[in-house]
């Protein structure tokens, strides 16, 4: 039986997300490159934050737009991530633990927005 969802804390996504925040500020507590650490520092927040707002939110299909950001944040940081890697600001074991949490997060994203649409539209 799946446990009822009342509030967006509920969610595992948001809880990964969370995490995953978490995990990239400490990954890159010592990067002196600010400017990049800022960008990938403020994506990862903004993944659960969308999650958080878009659940809040009165209508379903305001809850999926906001979970389609809160998608698109992850492929950003992604993609911040790799350039930290590529400009060795980061190291291969955290850019690859760091990658398999967003791919991990931009999938539940897609099962919890495939599920919104088929059965509460």
């Amino acid at each position: 039986m799946a446990k009822k969802i009342e509030k967006f804390e509920d969610l595992d996504v948001w809880q990964n997300a969370i995490t995953l925040s978490v995990d990239v500020y400490g990954k890159l507590q010592n990067c002196r490159d600010y400017s990049l650490k800022d960008q990938i520092c403020r994506a990862s927040v903004s993944v659960p934050s969308n999650i958080a707002e878009g659940f809040e939110r009165q209508y379903n299909k305001e809850f999926i737009q906001f979970l389609f950001i809160a998608k698109g944040s992850a492929g950003e940081v992604r993609t911040q991530l790799l350039i930290a890697f590529r400009l060795n600001l980061i190291s291969e074991v955290d850019y690859q633990f760091l990658l398999e949490n967003t791919r991990k997060i931009s999938a539940q994203l897609y099962n919890l927005i495939k599920t919104r649409k088929e059965r509460f539209n």
